[in-house]
């Protein structure tokens, strides 16, 4: 048996393909397009293992997918891939929508083919499961209650938006097509292994680097934080006993202010690795510009994939972020090779 996982060299997709090995000998080809946010160093441990099969493809090339397919022959196919953040969506909105739109459109138009030649207990049993974000549903009011699936779509960023778009693709192949697709709607992901251009990652780079720690605005956006692993944990749930067709919100159920988490961050980095001066690192945090557009709130109601699956996070964030933490002092090789020039000076544009 094998599956198919796109963008499984990036933050969420690498995560996913090394808990999958750990716990199951099935096959994965893993196709990533390695983008800024691809990194096959996160994926080191699996270097000479047979159950890995990595290739260096674009979704949007459908020949190349139509023939791993038929190469391979996948029980399902999980996509990752994705242009995924709002600060880059802003400056350069193209390969947002080639990616997450056509890229998609792309992938689906080759899984429909191939799911079609198949037969009998092979195509009954097949899944293609799309991961997306909560970032389709728009902005929440402080009192306003939580995102369900049943919330209407409202993105308000050109990468929400070209999210929304990839959904409704999905949604239209399995109700035009009978595709057997099935979607995750996921809240912020925080954990090992992420780019440091997102705000966990990129406030303990900074920390520990000596630099000011950027915070959009008056810093009280509210997000959702979800560790990275409880979140491989649903999209295997979801995967093994997910209803077709249906979508399934992924949520932490910890809603956190930016400024809080950046609190939490430098409180723990205080503790685990001191500065030389004893300082903390609290006196580090400055506040910039507020990026355009920027949404107040997201906030994840999980309790379908609870009811219907029996999916709850295992991590709290209290856990889950010291975890991350301590990952990155015990990690800052891995750090230093994906900090590159490049992203030095996307840091410097950013937050100027």
């Amino acid at each position: 048996m094998t599956i198919l996982v796109t963008g499984g060299a990036g933050f969420i997709g690498g995560n996913f393909v090394l808990d999958w090995l750990a716990q199951s000998d099935e096959k994965v080809i893993n196709l990533d397009k390695l983008t800024y946010a691809g990194n096959l160093d996160s994926l080191r441990s699996l270097d000479g293992d047979a159950r890995h099969v990595f290739v260096h493809a674009d979704i949007g090339d459908r020949e190349k997918v139509e023939a791993l397919l038929a190469e391979h022959q996948p029980r399902a196919i999980l996509n990752f891939a994705a242009e995924s953040h709002v600060d880059r969506s802003i400056h350069g909105p193209g390969e947002f929508i080639q990616t997450n739109i056509v890229g998609t459109f792309n992938l689906l138009e080759a899984t429909r083919a191939y799911w079609g030649g198949l037969e009998g207990e092979a195509k009954a049993a097949f899944r293609f499961l799309h991961v997306s974000t909560d970032e389709v549903y728009g902005s929440l009011e402080p009192q306003a209650p939580a995102f369900t699936e049943q919330h209407r779509y409202e993105p308000n960023s050109p990468y929400s938006a070209s999210k929304a778009a990839s959904d409704h693709l999905v949604r239209a192949y399995h109700h035009t097509y009978g595709l057997p697709v099935l979607t995750t709607n996921c809240s912020n992901n925080y954990g090992p292994y992420h780019f440091p251009e997102k705000l966990i990652p990129l406030v303990i780079h900074n920390a520990l680097a000596g630099k000011p720690l950027p915070i959009y605005g008056d810093g009280q956006q509210i997000r959702d934080w979800l560790y990275v692993k409880d979140h491989c944990s649903a999209i295997r749930r979801v995967l093994e006993s997910g209803t077709l067709g249906e979508t399934y919100n992924v949520g932490g159920w910890n809603e956190k202010a930016n400024l809080d988490v950046v609190h939490t961050l430098c409180a723990i980095l205080d503790e685990l690795q001191p500065r030389s001066d004893a300082q903390s690192y609290k006196t580090q945090i400055t506040f910039v510009k507020d990026r355009p557009g920027h949404d107040k709130r997201y906030a994840i109601d999980a309790s379908k994939l609870e009811r219907e699956l029996g999916w709850k996070p295992a991590e709290t964030f209290e856990t889950g972020i010291r975890k991350t933490v301590q990952w990155y002092l015990a990690n800052q090789d891995w750090v230093q090779n994906v900090t590159s020039g490049n992203y030095r000076n996307w840091v410097e544009k950013q937050y100027a």
